[in-house]
């Protein structure tokens, strides 16, 4: 029921937005602290990046700056390691944090970490369910074509299932990047710590991406179950 142009179902997806504002915030200040803080043993990020790689038998992974905050990635079709602005040269905490977690990333791809093929896999899929799905779902509201809004449903879905594998993915990095930067005496216990912190912060966006994702399906399903009432 709508009234006055409220839409009730909104009330669904309201806490994963409310936990997704925070989870911004969250990783916006830790990041921000922790990139004030540099290491004691002085390795840059992209210097501790090229030297996990090597020990880890992946030496042929090339590290390359790529410009943007928080645009760090690995791209495991060209094998490049990319590194934000304001991460390649860094000596911080954050820095070599998310320079590990990339890394961790990297290692995942060399054996064949079974979460991140399906995830690579579901890309396609993922992409047109994000971009196709609620004008989908609108069209088949607008024609009162109820095949058509199940369609953008389901073809929804896929972007569900796509965030929620990517939560082993993300999670599984961190683990290995913190245990590379002790292992690899590139932190202290007390650095490897702080790093926890930040890596932790950005585990939360991930989070609050999929529970967002999983209350906009359930948003459409009401939607769809409401249509069905009233037809």
């Amino acid at each position: 029921m709508y009234m006055y142009g409220y839409d009730p179902t909104m009330l669904i997806v309201l806490p994963g937005i409310i936990i997704a504002l925070i989870a911004q915030i969250r990783i916006s200040s830790a990041f921000s602290r922790y990139s004030k803080v540099a290491s004691k043993n002085g390795w840059t990020a992209s210097a501790m990046a090229r030297d996990m790689l090597e020990r880890g038998g992946m030496g042929d992974v090339q590290v390359e700056r790529v410009s943007g905050s928080l645009s760090d990635h690995y791209d495991p079709r060209s094998r490049i390691l990319f590194l934000s602005d304001s991460v390649f040269g860094s000596t911080s905490i954050a820095a070599l944090g998310v320079a590990a977690h990339e890394v961790g990333h990297a290692f995942q791809h060399c054996e064949q970490y079974a979460p991140l093929s399906a995830r690579s896999f579901m890309v396609p899929a993922a992409n047109i369910g994000s971009h196709a799905a609620v004008p989908l779902f609108i069209l088949g509201m607008l024609l009162s074509a109820p095949w058509l809004m199940w369609i953008g449903i389901a073809v929804f879905t896929l972007a569900v299932v796509f965030y929620l594998v990517t939560l082993p993915v993300e999670f599984n990095a961190s683990s290995r990047a913190l245990l590379a930067l002790e292992q690899g005496g590139y932190l202290d216990y007390i650095e490897n710590r702080d790093a926890s912190k930040v890596l932790k912060a950005a585990a939360w966006t991930y989070i609050a991406s999929a529970l967002t994702a999983v209350l906009q399906l359930l948003r459409l399903l009401a939607l769809a179950g409401g249509g069905r009432r009233r037809d």
